[in-house]
């Protein structure tokens, strides 16, 4: 798949790190390092705008070994950016460590993953069908 994709920052576009990655490496693009405090969050820019087709989304998320090492992690995981949107895409970063944490410009902040969805359209009835799970919520699988 192409995504037609405009690069206003001074990094070099996602890439996948392997053949099989899920994901895109998203990178900071700042004119200086950004601390985050702990418990802080700030919107990060990356210098990317793209333009998804119809039908599908691109998923922020987190890097698993930022959040390991660092207790850095993506606020609003997945951040959804839709097919219509033409804005700049920035991550959402959260420091959820003891320590402070520097962005500084080009890191590997995030990864994206494109995705299909479906659009879905509501029926709205007056019964639903039964389950063996039936209105059973959190906790609730798997009892005896």
């Amino acid at each position: 798949m192409k995504i037609e994709v405009i690069n206003k920052g001074h990094q070099p576009l996602p890439a996948y790190a392997t053949p099989q990655s899920a994901g895109l490496d998203l990178r900071a693009n700042i004119d200086a390092p950004v601390v985050l405090k702990p418990m802080e969050r700030k919107l990060i820019p990356t210098g990317l705008y793209i333009a998804l087709p119809a039908g599908y989304e691109a998923q922020v998320r987190p890097r698993s070994g930022l959040a390991l090492k660092k207790g850095v992690t993506v606020l609003n995981s997945p951040g959804t950016i839709d097919a219509d949107y033409r804005g700049e895409i920035g991550v959402l970063l959260i420091n959820l460590s003891a320590d402070d944490f520097t962005v500084n410009d080009g890191e590997r902040i995030a990864q994206m993953v494109i995705a299909r969805h479906e659009t879905a359209e509501f029926v709205e009835v007056e019964t639903l069908d039964e389950t063996e799970r039936g209105a059973g919520g959190y906790g609730h699988t798997g009892r005896n």
